[in-house]
């Protein structure tokens, strides 16, 4: 009388298909990083030290450390998200809370944005080149480099707030408006402290994808090589991608560990600052009541 029905089978059967289909999928994808990873530790870590932290590098970039590349890695990264979270999230604002209606100018903001996230970055570095080396007249600086990235990662903060802001529910700006509370006064107390977890995912994928791009800021404001730390936006800079690439196609008679040992702290200065990221997340997501 309880036994199982052919039907019922037939969906257990298919369910355990599925189930280990998308374990397949996800061990093929976890693999290649594993080893990516494995292979940085592996043939980098000999070249991870202070000196290799805090010092110039020296015989043609054969030698030395990295910290100008490192501090200016730090500068590109921070100036461009001064520059585009506010900016981003302000828009995901206005499309979210202000632009209830389907009309020309919220299309307007939506193509824009869509376009924004296909552009490849080379197309973003001839426009920075061109907007902010050449008509702002900021030349090639930190400053131009900087916007130019905030430009190209602009998209993801829009998008990501957005969501998070649309996941705010409703009930709570009814319940504003109803006690009085303006609509500004609803959104800055209420609708952004409650969708900030979700803008912080924005600004992680911001930094990951600003911290390891090479042609904007190449055409920019990053250089080959400067014998001394920059002291202004407006000064040039070093960069990790760069130097990176620099070392590894155009610099002759380079250890052999140095490239890995450029890259593997590249992807942990990427690592750190996410991880920052996501345990600030976790802990505002921890103190939501709902």
């Amino acid at each position: 009388m309880f036994s199982a029905q052919p039907v019922n089978v037939r969906n257990q059967q298919v369910e355990r298909l599925f189930s280990l289909l998308f374990g397949i999928m996800m061990v093929v994808l976890i693999i290649p990083v594993l080893m990516i990873l494995f292979t940085l530790f592996y043939r980098g870590w000999s070249m991870i030290s202070l000196d290799f932290l805090f010092t110039f590098p020296t015989k043609g970039m054969t030698a030395g450390g990295i910290f100008p590349a490192l501090l200016g890695t730090i500068w590109l990264v921070v100036v461009s998200l001064l520059a585009s979270v506010p900016l981003g999230v302000a828009a995901a604002v206005y499309l979210s809370e202000y632009a209830n209606q389907d009309h020309w100018l919220t299309r307007l903001i939506n193509l824009a944005t869509i376009n924004l996230a296909g552009v490849p970055s080379i197309v973003h570095a001839l426009f920075g080149l061109g907007a902010f080396v050449l008509f702002f007249k900021f030349g090639t600086s930190i400053l131009a480099a900087s916007l130019t990235l905030a430009i190209m990662t602009l998209p993801v903060v829009i998008v990501s707030s957005w969501e998070s802001l649309q996941a705010v529910p409703k009930a709570f700006r009814e319940a504003c408006w109803n006690m009085g509370a303006t609509r500004w006064q609803t959104i800055r107390q209420v609708v952004l402290p409650n969708a900030l977890t979700g803008i912080l995912t924005g600004i992680i994928l911001q930094v990951s994808r600003a911290a390891g791009e090479t042609a904007p800021i190449m055409f920019t404001g990053a250089v080959f090589f400067l014998p001394f730390l920059p002291s202004s936006l407006f000064d040039q800079t070093m960069a990790l991608a760069l130097h990176l690439y620099t070392i590894s196609t155009q610099v002759p008679d380079v250890p052999e560990a140095l490239p890995f040992g450029v890259a593997l702290l590249l992807v942990c200065m990427v690592l750190i600052m996410n991880s920052t990221a996501i345990w600030f997340r976790m802990y505002l997501r921890g103190k939501k009541k709902w």
